[in-house]
């Protein structure tokens, strides 16, 4: 790391024995700092901690308009004031694209992928100076098409296999698909060894492994992120919910009540806004499934149909949304006025999604506080004002997403029928009919089919 304060683009080498406080105005003057929100920086006392400088991320972009407007207002309350505004845009959006359909969320979700690869990108290009350097660029992106290619392509596979089938071109691609993504990322490997350059070894390595644990995180739960929605929107739209609900009400209540610190990554964190962000998050959480739980746009998997090239989503709904009658504890029922109630099943898991929303989800956004103090930084990036950048607001949606799946594979999913039906019709004809004969004797043996004439 010597090596590379060293390299780094003409700016003095931190002094490895400051230490600068959360509250010390100088320490936010010399690094470009505005505000007072949860990312406030420190800076690490390692002498090997490459130091970043100044960037969009650290300037205010808010409308001219609302500063404007909030102008006579104390910083505390202008900063609550803009965040507000924002939040409430971005829910409105948020509910437009839901009306869009599918493909608009599946759109948006790639949207929100490119742009938090392009923030965590950034910063590893000001970190390690290799603006320089050949190729980086380049090849951070070409990395990103090729493992979009991978992932989407199986997911092309797995629900598309009508319009696969039908065009000849595709049947192509998916026979080969695995064999053409390990050829596409050998490509950039053999790009990645071949723009070597000596005395920089180091430094392209750390950028090289710096893109690819970026991948790791961004692109692979983004990925999860879609899959959960073909099982279903209420799969998409309520884990992102309450993760947005957990974030408000963790800021609300620690902002009115808030007084003992929860961890020192993020010092305005509070117990107090830790707790009141749980229980509003799993109320939340059980009214919103109660009420999605209700329609067949929302509970149904996103299928595609091959006679009208669009997606679908009717379905006769399973027995998760469905309600049923439940008999309460006798704990329970010698407290409450009523010994059972009736409830949609899924509002039983929204419980279980909406703690992990509220307990482990937020460590999410600790690792990202972590990540940001080890490079003193205030934001991921300046898209959001009063928010930060894109990946400030997604950091825990990334954990969310991995649970969801885990939790749907482990505890929700059966056999897919419509998806066992796509993967049939892909195989040869031979190979249909030996299928056919196989099922028409199992049948006939359990007695579901009468023996033949």
């Amino acid at each position: 790391m010597t090596e590379l304060r060293r390299r780094g683009g003409g700016g003095e080498e931190p002094d490895g024995t400051e230490n600068i406080s959360d509250k010390e105005a100088d320490g936010d003057d010399r690094l470009g700092l505005q505000g007072d929100t949860e990312g406030e920086c420190d800076v690490d006392t390692k002498a090997d901690t490459p130091d970043v400088p100044a960037s969009s991320a650290d300037t205010d972009n808010t409308p001219q308009c609302l500063n404007k407007a909030l102008e006579g207002l104390p910083p505390r309350w202008k900063n609550y004031w803009i965040r507000g505004v924002l939040s409430v845009a971005m829910i409105s959006g948020f509910f437009l694209i839901i009306y869009m359909g599918p493909i608009a969320l599946i759109l948006i979700v790639m949207t929100v992928q490119i742009k938090c690869f392009q923030e965590i990108i950034t910063i590893g290009y000001k970190v390690y100076r290799s603006y320089d350097l050949p190729w980086f660029r380049t090849l951070s992106w070409y990395f990103l098409i090729c493992v979009n290619y991978f992932f989407y392509g199986e997911t092309l596979a797995d629900y598309f296999g009508s319009l696969v089938q039908r065009e000849e071109p595709l049947q192509f691609l998916s026979r080969y698909h695995r064999f053409i993504s390990f050829a596409l990322y050998l490509a950039g490997f053999c790009m990645f060894v071949l723009s070597l350059v000596k005395k920089h070894y180091r430094l392209q390595f750390y950028m090289f492994a710096w893109t690819h644990v970026t991948l790791l995180i961004v692109v692979t739960q983004s990925h999860l992120v879609i899959q959960n929605l073909f099982e279903g929107m209420i799969w998409f739209i309520v884990p992102i919910s309450i993760v947005i609900c957990n974030d408000i009400g963790a800021y609300l209540f620690g902002f009115f009540f808030g007084r003992t610190p929860l961890i020192k990554l993020s010092p305005k964190k509070t117990w107090e806004g830790f707790i009141g962000g749980y229980f509003s998050t799993v109320i939340f959480g059980f009214i919103l499934a109660y009420l999605l739980s209700q329609f067949q746009y929302f509970v149904c998997p996103v299928g595609f149909s091959g006679d009208t090239n669009s997606f679908v989503v009717e379905c006769e709904p399973s027995e998760l949304f469905v309600l049923h009658e439940y008999t309460l504890p006798a704990l329970l029922s010698n407290v409450l006025p009523w010994r059972t109630v009736t409830l949609y099943p899924f509002q039983i898991h929204s419980i279980f999604l909406s703690s992990f929303a509220s307990l482990i989800g937020p460590f999410g956004g600790f690792f990202a506080s972590g990540f940001k103090r080890a490079f003193k930084i205030k934001d991921f990036a300046s898209t959001i004002p009063g928010h930060g950048g894109i990946m400030d607001r997604f950091d825990c949606q990334y954990l969310m997403a991995t649970f969801t799946h885990v939790y749907i594979g482990s505890f929700i999913r059966g056999p897919n029928p419509s998806k066992v039906m796509q993967q049939l019709l892909m195989l040869q004809p031979e190979q249909q009919l030996s299928i056919f004969n196989t099922l028409t004797s199992h049948l006939r043996e359990r007695g579901l089919l009468p023996p033949p004439a």
